[in-house]
């Protein structure tokens, strides 16, 4: 039997987190193999942020193309080529990818295989390439950044129709007609209005009551009324029951909100997403996975396997490509700096691409008074900020969860323009303790949306 191949370090998936920490080992002169099954550079360049936002800024000219005549810009009739949309797309995520695979090959003690993966034994894998050639691996340190994948849902007749995943709806070359979403957290709002910006009507089934959940509810509903305001028809406490072919070649979904069967031209599943973790044969190296199947981890990144560790999706925390970024700067500070890093109490944001964004970013109200918190909840209307009123894009509200006692900012939701960036100025205000008493009194230029901020600390807390 052929001896196993040893490597100082094994990184089986090229994503966010794993390119980075593949480089970091082989710059740190460890014979380094990072295997991947797919593309390099993850869902986030290739099937996530990078076509997703691409495509969303496409859907944004579009939508100010329709409100030229709002700004005194007369623009004519407007048409959409989703093939240039899809050309535009995947030119990006090429260049992108390509940057990656570049980098990868200019790292001296660095090989990419080609492979998929799974455990034989302890810190044992074994590579398959496509041509069905394998190799038998071994590391004292392994490190699984093997991500996730949509969520197939068991819907009788699922088999039977055409139906649309998150990265399968950036391939059509035509715009839908009627686009039902099924799924009304960030992938169901962020394709819903981008088809509708489009052209697409478009009807999105939630199975709760109110979008994106985990929010709190004035948000959630100022998100609701955004999507109304574009045109798209909400169902709540709804679930897609049944699918099945109509005559006309359509597709007709049964809800369980009763009525008939609604008739759609498309239908996109966008309720959740799977670890990639069922092909890793993990019983065999003793690495626990919960009920969902992602690996389980402590706050240093480690599985139940010693030397074996797993960082971003696959780990099932938060679905983030600057988590799994995280991730990795978590490992080489502990792997290669001798450092004692944690996934504990790290500040958690997170943008919402629709348009207008919503940025978020540590505690929502809910969660701040569930632990108990004294706290002050300052809220204002983007109708508010001068520099909203002049882009005539003041849709929103800013909101900001602060501690009573120390006046510090606990968490904060920014849903307007450029929710994301504003939002980052209150995420560096919660990394430097700054109290809301100076953001109120700060000089900031006029007119940005950062001079917004005077005016929230300005008027009472509720």
């Amino acid at each position: 039997m052929t001896a196993p191949e040893r490597f100082e370090a094994i990184v089986v998936g090229a994503g966010q987190g794993g390119v980075p920490l593949a480089r970091a080992f082989a710059d740190a002169g460890r014979r380094t193999l990072l295997i991947e099954a797919k593309h390099v550079g993850g869902t986030c360049v290739n099937e996530g942020c990078t076509p997703t936002k691409t495509m969303v800024a496409s859907a944004r000219v579009a939508y100010l193309a329709r409100r030229g005549a709002d700004y005194g810009v007369q623009t004519g009739s407007i048409a959409i080529d989703m093939r240039r949309v899809r050309e535009r797309k995947r030119a990006i995520v090429e260049s992108f990818r390509g940057g990656s695979e570049q980098h990868i090959r200019d790292t001296k003690n660095l090989s990419l295989l080609a492979a998929t993966a799974r455990f034989t034994a302890a810190r044992t894998l074994q590579a398959r390439a496509a041509d069905g050639s394998t190799r038998l691996l071994q590391s004292d340190c392994i490190v699984l950044n093997t991500g996730a994948r949509p969520v197939v849902p068991a819907i009788d007749g699922i088999d039977r129709v055409a139906w649309l995943d998150s990265t399968s709806i950036m391939e059509l070359d035509a715009v839908p007609e009627h686009l039902l979403v099924v799924g009304g957290g960030y992938i169901g709002l962020e394709f819903g209005q981008m088809m509708r910006r489009f052209g697409s009507r478009v009807t999105l089934a939630q199975r709760g009551e109110v979008l994106l959940a985990r929010e709190d509810e004035d948000i959630c509903r100022a998100v609701a009324d955004v999507m109304r305001q574009d045109g798209l028809a909400l169902l709540f406490s709804t679930t897609v029951t049944r699918l099945e072919a109509a005559p006309s070649g359509r597709i007709l979904a049964t809800l369980s909100s009763g009525g008939a069967p609604l008739e759609v031209s498309h239908v996109l599943f966008a309720a959740g997403r799977a670890p990639n973790s069922d092909g890793l044969a993990c019983e065999a190296a003793g690495i626990a996975r919960d009920r969902a199947g992602f690996i389980t981890v402590n706050e240093r990144l480690e599985t139940s396997a010693p030397g074996v560790f797993a960082i971003g999706d696959v780990t099932g925390g938060p679905a983030f490509t600057h988590i799994a970024y995280d991730d990795f700067r978590i490992l080489r500070t502990n792997l290669l700096q001798g450092g004692e890093a944690t996934t504990r109490d790290r500040l958690l944001p997170y943008t919402l691409f629709t348009d207008p964004q919503l940025g978020r970013v540590g505690l929502s109200e809910h969660e701040a008074r569930a632990r108990g918190k004294a706290v002050d909840v300052y809220v204002m209307p983007m109708n508010y900020v001068a520099r909203a009123l002049e882009l005539d894009e003041s849709r929103g509200l800013i909101k900001a969860v602060v501690d009573h006692s120390t006046q510090q900012i606990l968490g904060a939701a920014v849903l307007g323009i450029e929710g994301g960036e504003l939002m980052a100025v209150l995420q560096m205000a919660m990394i430097g303790g700054v109290r809301i008493d100076r953001l109120r009194d700060a000089i900031f230029a006029h007119p940005t949306l950062a001079e917004a901020l005077n005016n929230l600390f300005a008027i009472p807390p509720r």
